[in-house]
């Protein structure tokens, strides 16, 4: 049995988290330094693995597949990846290459409906219980950004859910490269005018989003949203050392209004 882990506190926070030693070093920021919060969409502010699952249990199911959702989740991460890597191609494409994917590694041929199903849900994606009310109350302090993997369009659905208004919003599309790729990042940069010492990004994945912002000199939130596949979610798993580590944006929230 492994030992239980020991619930630091941090008393700059007044917050306690549950974490291993490497990481509560890390857990104390200053937020007074920042202008500007950079934030991953989906699988942050989104649910998205909600609407993943939802979406390929019932392409599985019609095939005869039945897979666990951390297999999917795992399997999801892997498809994603490798369609965002080369040359650039739409989101809309890359979700189509996954379900293509699922159908090579499980032995079956996805319906053209069933490609196109994948894009299609994101519109019936929503928000984490906690996202409107946190990302209202950081905007009374911060400017508030979006770095997302993402076409305009599919974004555009996503927008009025999310309840605030956003500084700059800067998508894969307008980039024309997928985080992890530093391009992303640096256009972000280019359009919020500051410099990165006074941007924080906060995301859900420590592949996409904690170790590319941390290369150009961003503070990092890892947001360790609960999931089937805990501490990675539907993303490449890798190892990363966040400033902070936080459960929920109402967290983070929390911790950025401490005096």
């Amino acid at each position: 049995m492994k030992p239980a882990k020991k619930l630091r506190h941090c008393p700059a926070l007044n917050l306690s988290f549950s974490c291993p030693e490497k990481v509560f070093h890390h857990i104390v920021l200053d937020f007074s330094r920042f202008e500007i919060l950079t934030f991953d969409c989906y699988g942050t502010l989104i649910n998205w693995e909600e609407g993943i699952l939802r979406c390929l249990h019932r392409i599985l199911a019609a095939h005869g597949k039945d897979t666990d959702d951390a297999t999917i989740l795992q399997l999801y991460g892997d498809f994603e990846a490798s369609a965002e890597r080369g040359e650039y191609r739409r989101y809309h494409e890359v979700l189509q290459s996954v379900v293509r994917q699922f159908g090579e590694r499980l032995g079956f041929a996805p319906t053209d409906l069933e490609v196109r199903s994948l894009p299609k849900s994101l519109q019936e994606w929503n928000p984490w219980p906690d996202t409107v009310t946190a990302l209202r109350q950081l905007q009374r302090r911060f400017r508030l950004a979006i770095v997302s993997n993402v076409d305009d369009d599919l974004f555009a659905v996503t927008r009025p859910q999310l309840g605030v208004e956003f500084d700059q919003i800067v998508t894969a599309e307008q980039a024309g490269a997928y985080k992890p790729s530093l391009k992303i990042f640096e256009l972000a940069l280019s359009r919020v005018a500051v410099s990165a010492h006074r941007v924080l990004h906060v995301g859900q994945s420590l592949y996409h989003d904690v170790i590319p912002a941390q290369s150009l000199g961003l503070a990092t939130v890892w947001v360790n949203r609960p999931s089937a596949r805990s501490g990675v979610g539907a993303v490449k798993a890798v190892k990363g050392h966040p400033d902070l580590q936080v459960s929920s944006l109402a967290e983070l929230a929390v911790a950025c209004a401490q005096p």
